[in-house]
């Protein structure tokens, strides 16, 4: 389920999840996205984590986007990220990327919900001329997937954004742009990553995130201890509450980030029963009060709308990473 054994898909039919099939998963989401992408995971695309990447490079069926090349950044199976790259960026005459997008998905960090749920994003980011990184990380629960929670999944978003210093087909410029981009849980944690070399533990940062898109987010977790959804998964994510260990709050939450400095977009579902669009509402007017550029896009829809390439809320998100690049 973690992606251990092939690379992420073998066409674009996979990737493409429809509204209708979203909407029929509830949170768990993840079933229609595996059966639609880890089956094809033997299709010749990128490999495990401790396979080299294929010697040459070939284009997805009906893209103009390049198979995703899989890239290690630890030894865990859970420690990796697909890279996806516009056809024309991966030709030495062609032009760069607009930059990279680092996708991080969702599932409340729990270890049954993998990368297969940003695999549709990363490629629609490359279909729209961004290099786009699906990162997995270890998530809260056993066996496959399980092995996080606080600090160590934490630990693995940060390796996987710095993995980027590393990656040799990326040119300076598109470097200069790196945005992190996540729904609900992940959401939570493409901010926190933004925040992340004011704390020892994850300074310094090799690659700073410039700007950073919330689908959904988790963005305050003291409040979502008071939220029966969210409560639970918190929780199990940070190993008791605030008051248990109030130092590792302070370093996980982004609502205690205030101000972060960096440009921050939320993106959030009007009909969202499962996370509460006051989480965006509140954290957006908390930074806007302290100075930092922080605004909410409310989008017709339900926690999954966000994360429907074919939506108006995609497109919307689109245009909020066109205008972070040119600002």
């Amino acid at each position: 389920m973690g992606g251990r054994d092939g690379g992420t898909d073998g066409g674009t039919d996979g990737a493409r999840l429809t509204r209708r099939g979203l909407g029929a998963l509830g949170l768990g989401l993840g079933g229609l996205a595996l059966a639609g992408l880890a089956g094809c995971a033997d299709d010749g695309l990128p490999g495990g984590a401790d396979d080299p990447p294929p010697p040459e490079a070939t284009k997805l069926p009906g893209t103009d986007v390049m198979s995703p090349r899989r890239i290690a950044y630890g030894d865990d199976p859970s420690q990796w990220g697909d890279l996806y790259r516009p056809t024309a960026a991966s030709d030495p005459d062609g032009a760069p990327s607009k930059g990279v997008v680092v996708v991080v998905h969702g599932g409340f960090w729990k270890a049954e919900y993998d990368a297969s749920l940003g695999a549709p994003l990363a490629l629609s980011l490359a279909e729209n001329g961004w290099t786009a990184l699906n990162l997995e990380y270890r998530r809260v629960g056993s066996g496959d997937g399980g092995g996080g929670g606080y600090p160590a999944t934490f630990d693995d978003v940060a390796a996987g954004i710095d993995l980027l210093a590393d990656v040799a087909e990326l040119t300076d410029a598109e470097r200069a742009t790196v945005v992190t981009l996540g729904h609900s849980a992940g959401g939570h944690l493409a901010v926190w990553a933004a925040a992340r070399g004011r704390f020892e533990r994850w300074s310094p940062m090799r690659v700073p995130v410039t700007a950073a898109v919330s689908q959904a987010g988790v963005l305050d977790l003291t409040a979502g201890l008071s939220d029966a959804n969210a409560a639970p998964n918190v929780l199990a994510l940070m190993g008791g509450d605030a008051e248990a260990d109030p130092a590792a709050y302070d370093a996980a939450d982004p609502a205690q980030h205030l101000p972060l400095g960096v440009p921050v977009r939320c993106v959030h579902g009007t009909a969202d029963t499962i996370v509460p669009l006051s989480q965006s509402r509140s954290y957006v007017a908390a930074a806007t009060a302290v100075g930092d550029d922080a605004t909410l896009t409310e989008v017709d829809g339900d926690h999954f709308i966000v994360i429907d390439p074919a939506s108006e809320a995609w497109t919307r998100t689109l245009e909020l990473l066109e205008a972070l690049r040119s600002a």
